[in-house]
């Protein structure tokens, strides 16, 4: 028997497994295909939100400040020596009984013929005064009757869907106008009467008639002190203010504007008082913008042209007990608003040129759209033309989006 020889490396290499001989091929695709996925652009992550159909306001947004709208400053009408006024602020005072002050003039304010001329001619002057102020409430009053009823009948037509939101506003803000002006006439006939009786006082103690009594200065008006300019007892002239007395519940908002901004502000805009210390944000309508802008220093140190907005409360005093005088709030100040606009992110869309664009999302890729805007306020803007509700729009794209992109979107609306 013949042995049979051992089998040669040649035929040990010539009998392994077919697929081994593939095992370098297919580590080098592999490793390809690893470079080539690596080096392969990645979905550019993204910010995505919806476009929707609600309302847009547009702001005007500054600080204001409240103010007592009628105020009246209590002056000594001679020199003489002045008694301690032991009043403070908030006290309540009440129209021609609450004693303001004491003057002991000694004297010093009788009349020689000149004086007393001119004496007589103020008290007929303060006389037409009053009848003036007189004539003026009443033409007030009867404006505020008229426009009162009109108001009334207004209010049941807009109940009945028969009159627009914008007429409906008019017609409340010349009955709130209205309402005011009344009350500031009757403030004014007050003070016409109060500075009457002062005049004829004085004429009759510079005539020698009781100039030897303190005079005695009542409240020009109801409501309450303000402030106190002098309190300690001295000598003063005539004319020196002593007291500031004025309704602190008759509240005025007088808000700080840039000029540019005053332009588009019409009275009867709608503003929105923040940050006054109370729950709720209160309402208030532009009674008129001042016609004279004034130039103010910014922290910056760059001029500005500012000018004051004057606003009134709509919200009834229940709703604001606390707010007094010289009180900080934060007005808006609506200059538009549309409660149906076609809304976007203003981060979303961009200028290039002469042309609005942004990136819509589609199938996964950004495609760069035309558009056409309108208002914005900053956050959002209104679209005109090019987008439609429920369109996808990247938010603030960066450099590596570009039409055609893949992106990978995350949305900011939670949808």
């Amino acid at each position: 028997m013949i042995p049979t020889p051992p089998p040669s490396s040649a035929t040990k290499k010539n009998s392994a497994p077919a697929w081994r001989r593939y095992l370098p091929h297919a580590g080098g695709v592999l490793l390809l295909g690893l470079i080539v996925a690596g080096l392969w652009p990645r979905p550019v992550p993204v910010e995505i939100a919806t476009v929707t159909r609600g309302p847009l306001v547009v702001t005007v947004d500054e600080e204001g400040m409240t103010r007592v709208r009628n105020r009246y400053v209590v002056s000594a009408p001679v020199a003489g020596h002045l008694r301690r006024i032991d009043w403070k602020a908030g006290a309540t005072v009440e129209a021609g009984k609450t004693v303001i002050a004491t003057l002991e003039t000694g004297g010093a304010d009788f009349l020689d013929a000149r004086s007393q001329a001119q004496a007589e001619a103020r008290v007929h002057a303060t006389e037409a005064a009053r009848e003036a102020a007189l004539a003026q409430r009443d033409r007030a009053n009867t404006a505020a009757k008229m426009f009162g009823a009109d108001y009334d009948r207004l209010k049941e037509l807009f109940g009945k869907k028969v009159l627009s939101q914008q007429e409906f506003d008019a017609a409340q803000m010349r009955a709130d106008t209205a309402a005011q002006e009344a009350r500031a006439a009757d403030f004014s006939l007050k003070v016409a009467e109060y500075e009457l009786e002062q005049a004829r006082a004085l004429l009759v103690r510079g005539s020698g008639a009781g100039n030897a009594e303190p005079l005695v200065i009542t409240s020009p008006v109801s409501g309450k002190i303000l402030r106190v300019f002098q309190e300690s007892e001295r000598m003063v002239p005539a004319g020196f203010s002593l007291v500031e007395v004025g309704d602190p519940t008759d509240l005025e908002v007088r808000i700080e504007v840039l000029s540019r901004d005053g332009v588009a502000i019409k009275p009867g805009a709608r503003v929105m008082l923040e940050q006054w210390g109370g729950p709720e944000p209160l309402q208030a309508r532009v009674r008129w913008v001042e016609p004279s802008a004034f130039t103010k220093i910014s922290a910056l140190g760059v001029e500005e042209q500012r000018v004051y907005v004057v606003a009134d409360f709509a919200d009834p005093i229940e709703q604001r007990p606390t707010l007094a005088d010289s009180y900080r709030v934060e007005a808006r100040i609506v200059t538009w608003e549309n409660p149906e606009a076609l809304r976007a992110p203003s981060g979303a869309l961009f200028q290039r040129g002469s042309k609005w664009q942004t990136f819509i999302v589609d199938g996964g890729r950004a495609r760069l759209r035309n558009i056409k805007v309108g208002r914005g306020n900053g956050l959002e803007t209104e679209v005109l033309d090019g987008l439609r509700p429920g369109d996808q729009v990247v938010v603030y794209p960066g450099d590596q989006v570009a039409d055609g992109a893949r992106i990978d979107p995350l949305s900011l609306d939670g949808r």
